[in-house]
C-alpha cells in the first residue's frame, strides 16, 4: 500500500514518521533536534528536517506528506524569499505590551470594550503568544525590518513551502505559493476562522502593510507538491494534528497533561470568550477546536515528589492509598501563577492542614487531584462557551499515571480515554496526509484504555472544595 509521512516540527524537535496509508502501521521514523529559545531562524527547522528525514530512511517512496507544527510563530520573508530576521516563537513573550495596546485601542481605552471585539472579530482575545502582536512589535522596535516584510507566514508553512521546492531567492512569484490551513492561520490574530478570511485591518493596525500571505486550503486538499511528486497535505498547528492523531470528532474533549495544561475540543461552535480564558481555534477537519490552557501540571507532581522523596511512580501509587478526597486535604496548584483562571501573580496553596490528614498518602492524592480540578475548571471554561463534552481523551506524560486516569475519570464525569503513548502530532499529520491521498481521513484504529466515569455522574466533593478555594486564591 501507498505510504505517507507525517511530521511535528515543535518547539523542541522534529519528528517524522512514515505510516501505511491504510492501516496506518508504523514502517519507520526519525527525529532531530531544534535549537533552544524563543527567536529561532527558520533554517535550524529545515536543517532538522532534512536529518530527521534521512533518520526515517528518507521520503522517495512517499505519496503524500504533511507537517504538523508549533503555532504563532511569526516568519517574515522579504519580496525574494530570504527570512527577514529570526522567527519570534509562540514562548516569546516581549509583545505583551503591543497585546495590551490592542485590546486597549480596540475599546477606546476600555479594555473590556475592547477585550470583546477582538473575540468577536477572531475568536480570541490578543496575548503575546499570537503573530499579530508579534508583527506589533516588529513594527514598533524594527521598523526597517517590518518595512521589508513582503510576505508573513508560520512555521508549518514556511516548511511545506521548502518541501515544495521554494526557499531564499525564489523571487516574488514563490510567495503566492505559499500555503497553510484553517487551523494554524486561527492562532495569527488576524484570520476569522468563523468567515474563513484574512483581517487586512488587523495587519495594517499591526504590521503597517497587508503582506502577502499563505493560502488557506481545505482540510484535504493539496498544498503543492515535493520535486519527486508526492503530496503536500494542508498542514494543521500542533493541537489541531494532536486532535487528528487521535481521532478526535465532535463531543471529544482532548485533556494533554504534560509541563503545562491543554484542553482542547472538537466543536460545531466557534469560540468567543471576551474573558480571554479560551482561544477560539479551528481545527484540522473543519470544524473549530475551542482551547484552554494551565500552566501548572506535571511539574506540580515533579515538586511533589521531590518534597516526598518518591519517584514519580511511587507518587502515583502512594496517591492511590488516600482515600478520595485526601482527607480534605486540597491544594490549589498556582505554583507559576495562572492562565486558567487568568491569575498571573497567584501562587500555590495548601488547605484543609490536620494532624490526621498530613500524611504523604494524602499530600500525594491532593496534588493528583489538584492538578486534575484545574483542568477541569479548564473544560468549565469550554462548556460555558457552548462545548459539548461526552468524553475525554487524556493525554500526554501524566496520563500514564493510574492515579490521574483513576480522578480524571471522577472529576470530568465522562468516560475517559487514555491511548498508548505516540507522537500524536506526527501522526495527526500523517492521517491528514493519507486523507490527502485517498480523499478522506482514514480510521486508522487506536489502542488505549478506557475508564469509566462515576455512575452516578456527580461533582465530587472535592472538586467543590477546590474550587472554593481556587476562589479565595483570585481574590487574595
Amino acid at each position: 500500500m501507498p505510504l505517507v509521512a507525517g511530521i511535528d516540527s515543535s518547539t523542541q524537535s522534529c519528528k517524522v514518521v512514515i505510516r501505511d496509508s491504510a492501516t496506518g502501521v508504523l514502517v519507520r521514523q526519525g527525529r532531530a533536534s531544534h535549537p533552544e529559545g524563543t527567536e529561532v531562524h527558520p533554517d535550524h527547522w529545515w536543517t532538522a528536517l532534512q536529518e530527521a528525514i534521512a533518520q526515517a530512511g528518507g521520503l522517495d517512496d512517499v505519496d503524500a506528506v504533511s507537517i504538523g507544527g508549533q503555532q504563532h510563530g511569526m516568519v517574515c520573508l522579504d519580496e525574494t524569499g530570504n527570512v527577514v530576521r529570526p522567527a519570534l516563537l509562540w514562548n516569546d513573550t516581549r509583545s505583551a505590551p503591543d497585546a495590551e495596546r490592542l485590546i486597549a485601542d480596540a475599546g477606546a481605552g476600555n479594555p473590556a470594550a475592547g477585550a470583546a471585539y477582538w473575540a468577536s472579530l477572531t475568536g480570541t482575545v490578543p496575548v503575546a503568544s499570537l503573530t499579530a502582536t508579534k508583527l506589533a512589535w516588529l513594527a514598533r522596535n524594527e521598523p526597517e525590518h517590518a518595512g521589508r516584510t513582503a510576505a508573513v507566514c508560520l512555521p508549518h508553512d514556511w516548511l511545506s513551502w521548502r518541501l515544495a521546492g521554494h526557499g531564499p531567492g525564489s523571487g516574488p512569484a514563490s510567495l503566492e505559493l505559499l500555503r497553510t490551513d484553517r487551523s494554524d492561520a486561527s492562532g495569527t490574530g488576524y484570520y476569522s476562522s468563523e468567515r474563513g478570511e484574512y483581517l487586512p485591518e488587523v495587519l495594517e493596525a499591526t504590521l503597517g502593510h497587508v503582506p502577502a500571505l499563505p493560502g488557506v486550503v481545505g482540510p484535504l486538499e493539496a498544498a503543492g507538491k515535493t520535486p519527486s511528486g508526492a503530496l503536500i497535505g494542508p498542514g494543521a498547528g500542533d493541537n489541531a494534528a494532536a486532535g487528528l492523531g487521535v481521532n478526535a470528532a465532535v463531543g471529544d474533549v482532548v485533556v494533554s497533561i504534560g509541563t503545562s495544561g491543554t484542553v482542547f475540543a472538537v466543536s460545531d461552535l466557534p469560540a468567543k470568550d471576551a474573558s480571554g480564558l479560551v482561544a477560539g481555534f479551528a481545527d484540522a477537519t473543519g470544524h473549530f477546536l475551542p482551547l484552554a490552557c494551565t500552566l501548572n501540571a506535571t511539574r506540580i507532581f515533579d515538586a511533589t515528589a521531590s518534597l516526598l522523596g518518591v519517584t514519580l511512580k511511587e507518587l502515583g501509587e502512594l496517591a492511590l492509598t488516600a482515600p478520595e478526597g485526601a482527607e480534605g486535604l486540597t491544594l490549589v496548584p498556582y505554583f507559576e501563577g495562572e492562565r486558567t483562571p487568568n491569575l498571573p501573580d497567584a501562587t500555590g496553596s495548601l488547605h484543609g492542614l490536620t494532624v490526621s490528614n498530613y500524611t504523604p498518602a494524602n499530600l500525594a492524592r491532593a496534588a493528583v487531584e489538584g492538578v486534575l480540578c484545574s483542568l477541569a475548571d479548564g473544560l468549565a471554561a469550554l462548556q460555558a462557551q457552548g462545548v459539548e463534552a461526552s468524553r475525554v481523551i487524556l493525554v500526554g506524560g501524566g496520563a500514564q499515571s493510574k492515579a490521574v486516569q483513576a480522578v480524571a475519570a471522577t472529576v470530568f464525569g465522562v468516560p475517559v480515554f487514555v491511548p498508548e503513548p505516540g507522537e500524536y502530532v506526527a501522526d495527526g499529520a500523517a492521517r491528514q496526509a493519507a486523507g490527502v491521498l485517498t480523499g478522506s481521513f482514514p480510521e486508522w484504529p487506536l489502542q488505549g484504555l478506557e475508564v469509566s466515569a462515576p455512575i452516578n455522574n456527580c461533582s465530587p466533593d472535592f472538586l467543590a472544595r477546590y474550587r472554593l478555594f481556587a476562589a479565595k486564591a483570585a481574590i487574595d
